[in-house]
Order: structure tokens, then sequence, then C-alpha cells
């Protein structure tokens, strides 16, 4: 199984970026997926995720400016990242809990990473 993400960048203060990650690979079923972030001397932090049914969450310091999507014929989502601010400056992870068959529980899966910047 790999999760590939993409879209991360260099973006002004104010401005938005739009990140996606694919999962690829032995794939039965996907409970959950998402966004983590890590930024410098930071610990991992919550971005957003969204489950099977479509139901978000958001961590506090997105919440109202990031919005998560999913397209679940083609295992991907979507996270739509509007009046960025310096602080969102970090290293987003993409996850996924999901099996790779139908018996056994599900494992949590994680993308490299993509760099998102934001700066002046």
């Amino acid at each position: 199984v790999q999760l590939q993400a993409s879209g991360g960048g260099l973006v002004q203060p104010g401005g938005s970026l739009r990140l996606s990650c694919a999962a690829s690979g032995r794939i039965f079923s996907i409970n959950d997926m998402g966004w983590y972030r890590q930024a410098p001397g930071k610990q991992r932090e919550l971005v957003a995720t969204v489950n099977s049914d479509g139901i978000t969450s958001y961590g506090i310091p997105v919440s109202g400016r990031f919005t998560i999507s999913r397209d679940n014929a083609n295992n991907r989502i979507y996270l739509q990242m509007n009046s960025l601010i310096p602080e969102d400056t970090a290293v987003y992870y993409c996850y996924s809990e999901l099996k790779t068959g139908f018996y056994g529980n599900p494992s949590d899966y994680w993308g490299r990473g993509t760099l998102v910047t934001v700066s002046s």
C-alpha cells in the first residue's frame, strides 16, 4: 500500500493551496483518510480527517479555513487550504486507516509528506 501526496509548495500569506493524496496497492476497504502536519520543532498534529461516510473533523487551528474532501471511487482525498498563515508552514502527511483483505483488522498507513511553506 502506498499513499502519494502532492500539491505542496510556497505560497504567500492569505493565499490558497490544494493538496491531494492517492492510496494505491492492495486495498480491500478504507475507513478513515486524512492529513496531519508537523512543523519544525513541534509535534505532529491533526489537520483534518474524513471517514468512509464523509464525516469530517478538523484541528482547531485550521477549522473554517481548510476543507477536506474524499473521492471514494479513486481512493483519493483532497485538502483545500485557504487564508494560509505562516503558522501553517509544515510538512503535511497523508494518512489512511485501511484493510488489505477481508480478514484482519485495519492498519494505519502514512505517506512521505509534502512541504507547505507560507511566507512572503
